[in-house]
């Protein structure tokens, strides 16, 4: 899914608190509370420097732990356990799921359109730290990440040819195809507009509206309330004083697990592309042995950006992952079907609008597999990230006011996934339609990318950098990931001790491992589904903390 570039996101000029956190700016309605960020923690120097909130860093650590231990000893028995849990849930929660996100979208477009939209998030006063250009930047760096390069090309062919081969239906008498809707059997440009458009409302505003509503939450009850940034502060209108007990720590540990097992979710994807991409290049197997030895390699590289503490060297990292993914997107518009590329963004936008009443109906749907397999996992994915991905976005979008927040974090990086898909898919899908070639359509998930390269001018070099880019997504998200998940579990604390987030980077690489191990995509697909319903309750809860906040504040 995202990935985020920097740490160093608060400019120096800004006013601050004690503990990062920016004061606000002219007149807000800050909570009175005689709550102190990291009064609860446990802090001194032990075999190294600690400073952790006791019942939320134990509690997620421990299981943390126990789980990558259980997963290593029960590899054999691992699978199906997995594999049930993951569809157990989506068949009996797609609905949730679903209209979960739905209603997301609606809060952004309601909030938008509404007076509340005025707010201003760091207080009236608050001007932007960023400009325009550089807010915009970080933004879609936070949407660029492995989740982009892993389904930029695999997502719509599979849909394109689902939808080609119509629907078939088993001796039950249920469908047994992954169609969307309905299909287009035998109708290749109704395939493509239908492929297109359940690619984009999977990466368009339904995911980001998750995003959004984490990302408000987070700065409008840090930046205008003066709480913790951390997840249990957005719950303040609802449980009051009671945030800073076990009601809290529930909250902020089932948004340790939802991060972590997201960003886990993205590690093993990355591992599986990774392998994928050497063994094309230089031949080298896609073992399982290879696949872990990527992900200790990438780790150790994450931990030891950690431990010196290279904040400004990720962040010119990230840079450069940027500019190679633009260079990279701007050569497959180049090199490959220019004119059909650009007439068929504004054509995918259209089917994406025709069809997306249909592909967010919760009930009643006919199409199972899809929106089961797809839609209730993708749902599940984003809500996973939500705490990391939105930590991020809340940090670097103070002194915006609430509708240009929203209209922004909606839109922006959603018309920059629309263009991605529309160049890498359609790309591939003309391959196929115009030239004949069945590579990428034969190829499996992670090998489809580079199969779409093979066939393209200088494919050594465009597919090592395919290879660089989910490499470097891969370190900057662990990296990035292990500070969110560690100020969650320092009490809200942004400046936390750095072997804390050595611990979670390395627990990040751990669980990667163990899950691939006992389950491939399958074991990585059931984590984040689990974590992400229960998540999915306190995003919904928050969405009445956010209205309520909102109506108190000054605009």
């Amino acid at each position: 899914m995202g990935n985020v570039p920097s740490h160093d996101t608060t400019p120096p000029s800004a006013a601050e608190t004690h503990e990062g956190i920016p004061a606000p700016s002219g007149e807000a309605n800050l909570i009175d509370t005689d709550y102190v960020i990291g009064q609860d923690n446990i802090k001194g120097q032990f075999v190294f420097a600690l400073d952790i909130h006791g019942k939320v860093f134990t509690i997620s650590a421990l299981v943390a732990v126990i789980f990558v231990i259980l997963a290593l000893a029960l590899q054999n028995q691992i699978e199906p356990l997995f594999s049930g849990v993951r569809d157990w849930l989506t068949h009996h929660m797609a609905w949730f799921f679903i209209g979960a996100a739905n209603i997301f979208v609606v809060l952004c477009i309601g909030l938008i359109l509404s007076p509340l939209g005025k707010v201003r998030l760091g207080g009236k006063d608050a001007t932007p730290d960023y400009t325009y250009m550089g807010w915009f930047s970080m933004l879609f760096a936070a949407g660029m990440g492995i989740g982009l390069m892993f389904y930029g090309v695999s997502e719509p062919m599979s849909h394109y040819s689902a939808a080609m081969g119509g629907i078939t239906v088993g001796e039950d008498g249920v469908r047994t195809d992954w169609a969307p809707l309905g299909g287009a059997a035998g109708n290749a440009e109704e395939a493509v507009r239908l492929g297109m458009a359940a690619t984009i409302f999977h990466w368009g505003l339904h995911p980001w509206a998750i995003y959004a509503i984490v990302a408000l939450a987070l700065a409008l009850f840090s930046f205008n309330k003066g709480l913790p940034l951390s997840i249990r502060s957005i719950f303040y209108p609802i449980l009051g004083e009671r945030v800073w007990g076990w009601p809290g720590h529930i909250v902020d540990i089932l948004a340790v697990f939802a991060t972590l097992f997201g960003l886990v979710t993205s590690l093993g994807l990355g591992a599986e592309q990774a392998a994928a991409g050497v063994e094309y290049l230089f031949g080298i197997p896609a073992t399982d042995t290879t696949k872990v030895l990527l992900i200790v390699a990438i780790t150790l590289i994450a931990l030891a950006s950690v431990v010196a503490g290279l904040d400004k060297g990720v962040k010119r990292l990230s840079e450069i992952n940027m500019g190679l993914a633009m260079a990279l997107l701007l050569f497959i518009i180049i090199a490959g079907p220019t004119v059909v590329i650009f007439t068929d963004f504004f054509k995918n936008l259209g089917a994406y609008l025709q069809y997306l009443p249909a592909l967010a109906n919760p009930i009643g749907r006919e199409d199972a597999n899809f929106s089961q397999g797809w839609t209730a996992f993708y749902w599940a994915w984003w809500i996973s990230w939500s705490p990391f991905v939105g930590m991020f976005i809340a940090r670097v979008s103070r002194g915006r006011s609430v509708r240009e927040f929203l209209v922004a974090v909606l839109l922006v990086p959603s018309l920059v996934s629309v263009l991605w898909m529309t160049a890498f898919g359609g790309t591939a899908i003309n391959q196929l339609l115009v030239d004949g070639f069945t590579g990428a359509q034969d190829a499996g998930l992670e090998l489809k990318l580079f199969s779409m390269l093979g066939e393209m001018p200088l494919t050594g070099i465009t597919s090592f950098i395919g290879i660089v880019l989910v490499v470097v997504f891969f370190i900057t998200s662990s990296d990035s990931g292990s500070l969110v998940i560690d100020t969650i579990t320092a009490g809200g604390k942004v400046n936390a001790p750095v072997p804390q987030r050595v611990f979670w980077a390395s627990i990040e690489g751990v669980i990667a491992i163990a899950l691939l191990l006992g389950g491939g995509l399958v074991a990585l697909q059931a984590m984040a589904v689990s974590t992400g319903l229960p998540f999915t309750i306190v995003l919904l809860v928050g969405c009445i903390s956010i209205v309520k906040g909102l109506m108190s504040e000054p605009r």
